[in-house]
Order: structure tokens, then sequence, then C-alpha cells
């Protein structure tokens, strides 16, 4: 698509970043997904990618996180207006050049039914890793320990 731009984020970003977030379902503050641990996961040897268009507007977004073992890439997307245009592909491109130069495994987590992303990635060689359920804590005060 003309006149996109992949770039770094800058914390001048996280409005954008949001609203692409929150019309994509794919993250908020309640999951931890706020400019604090944004940066903390950059300055720990993550990238977070965003896609803008010719005004400057973040219409896409990919992060990646390092746990110190592989890379996680999550939060690969792009605003409703501008999906199926190939900016989920430029995104997972670059993404995955990062990923290359770092040296690590890639892992990622996608929704079942979401079949256009599982298409797009297993063009970028991605394999369904086996039938694991997920499980999260996101509430640490329920801790009973």
């Amino acid at each position: 698509m003309k006149n996109i731009t992949i770039r770094d984020f800058t914390p001048d970003d996280f409005e954008g970043l949001s609203e692409v977030w929150q019309l994509t379902n794919l993250g908020n503050p309640a999951r931890g997904d706020n400019l604090d641990i944004i940066m903390q996961s950059i300055q720990m040897g993550g990238r977070l990618l965003v896609a803008t268009n010719e005004q400057g507007k973040v219409i896409g977004t990919s992060w990646m996180t390092f746990d110190g073992r592989r890379i996680h890439l999550h939060h690969v997307g792009v605003h409703p207006h501008y999906q199926r245009k190939g900016i989920g592909r430029l995104l997972t491109r670059e993404s995955l050049r990062f990923v290359k130069a770092k040296g690590y495994q890639v892992k990622l987590e996608v929704h079942r039914t979401n079949h256009a992303a599982i298409n797009l990635y297993k063009q970028f060689g991605f394999q369904y890793l086996g039938d694991y359920d997920v499980y999260i804590i996101r509430d640490l005060s329920g801790i009973d320990v």
C-alpha cells in the first residue's frame, strides 16, 4: 500500500496505538497494555512497530517482547478501515527481520477463528505448536500463597 510507513513506536504514538488495539480487540490496560509496560518491554530487548498512514496516524501495530529465551510476537493488528491491504504482511515481515537479527525463536498466539491471521502466519513459516491451552492470572491479588 502506498504511503504507509513502518517504524518504531514512540510514546507520542500511544493514543493512536490504543485506538487500534481497542478497535481490533487486542489490548487494554487490564491486560497490562499501558505505556509503562510498553517502554519496559522495549528496554528489555523487545520492539514495538507501528504502521502509519500519510498523515502520520497509527493504523497498525506489531509488538515483540523478549523473555531471554524467545521472542513473543503479539498485538499484530490493523485498523479496520485499513485491513486486507497488505499492512499486516508488512508488519509481520518487518517483525521477522527483527526476530532473525536477534537470533531467537519466535512464538505467537492467535485466536483459532482468526483464519486470515493464521493463513498469513503460515505463509511466513509459522507452524501450529500443538494442542495446548493457554492459562493466565491477570489479577495477582487473587493469588493465595
